[in-house]
């Protein structure tokens, strides 16, 4: 989720637990991770995109809250001097990542989603790359072809004329751009307030998302009012701001200090799994074997880029 993990030193449980605990918290925090790419489709269109955005954001903002009033009372968040990396922050990773990917599960599945969100550690290592910040060797060259080919296979479903005559296409060109703002994301994020927590921060970010994502949400109410307020929507609301919200960012956190960002990275790895499988399960859409060809590329090609 965020490239920057907790300072707290690293506490280990008790031999034999280790291992059980940490593949314990990696499939919960996946699961997490994976429960808003099957909301977006199982909800295809039916709640407003940008008011479940709004919702979910302002739900994250408000329950991290104490985190971030405490870093801001410490002096660790100096806002005067962040307020507009927090707002770029929040567009980049919050906006855009929300109202877009929620209209995407309209024409595209919860797999693609998954999947073309993995290509994301790709695109940063290339942003770093373009902004003289990081070295990339052979291996890395390798796996980014590798992830961006498995990418292209996905969205293209084998044959590149669907990428201008398909309307899934579309949705899946969505989740690109979602992707894209992720890893801008990931690379601001990481240098507003570094002595801060994730979760105060997180705060803050998904406080400037719901900022971002209230005006196209206060048209959604206006111009359909029963949509956005209704049962439904509501339980929609609550289920995306606690689980893949709260529960996620928290589980990550947590992951973080008790095993580390090497470890705790791992995440990445597992998220794309789980939402094949609760596709499946939930929606009914199986993945298919160009999903696992892709798949396998580009998670392949993602491992390959991140060795040194």
């Amino acid at each position: 989720m965020d490239a920057e993990l907790p300072k707290a030193p690293v506490s280990r449980p008790a031999p034999g637990w280790e291992d059980a605990v940490a593949l314990t918290g990696f499939i919960l925090v996946a699961v997490g991770q994976a429960s808003n790419q099957v909301l977006a489709r199982g909800l295809a269109g039916s709640v407003p995109p940008f008011s479940l955005a709004f919702f979910r954001w302002s739900i994250i903002a408000i329950g991290l809250a104490p985190f971030a009033i405490a870093a801001i009372r410490d002096g660790k968040i100096p806002l005067a001097q962040n307020l507009w990396p927090i707002l770029a922050a929040g567009f980049l990773g919050m906006f855009l990542c929300g109202g877009p990917v929620y209209i995407a599960g309209i024409t595209t599945t919860a797999i693609h989603i998954a999947l073309i969100f993995a290509l994301s550690p790709i695109m940063v290592l290339l942003i770093s790359a373009a902004l003289g910040t990081e070295h990339i060797g052979p291996l890395q060259w390798l796996g980014t072809a590798l992830a961006l080919a498995g990418a292209l296979l996905i969205v293209s479903g084998g044959h590149l004329e669907t990428l201008t005559q398909s309307s899934a296409a579309w949705g899946d060109l969505l989740v690109v751009c979602a992707m894209l703002g992720w890893s801008g994301y990931t690379l601001v994020q990481s240098r507003v307030a570094p002595r801060a927590s994730l979760l105060a921060r997180v705060s803050l970010f998904s406080a400037a998302g719901a900022l971002c994502s209230l005006p196209p949400a206060l048209q959604e109410m206006w111009a359909t009012p029963a949509a956005v307020f209704n049962a439904r929507a509501f339980e929609a609301y609550v289920f995306a701001g606690l689980v893949p919200g709260l529960m996620a960012y928290a589980g990550f956190a947590w992951l973080g200090a008790r095993f580390g960002s090497v470890r705790t990275s791992l995440v990445l790895y597992v998220a794309p799994i789980a939402s094949a499988l609760l596709s499946w399960v939930i929606l009914g859409e199986p993945p298919k074997l160009i999903h696992l060809v892709g798949g396998l590329l580009i998670l392949g090609g993602v491992w390959a880029s991140l060795r040194k």
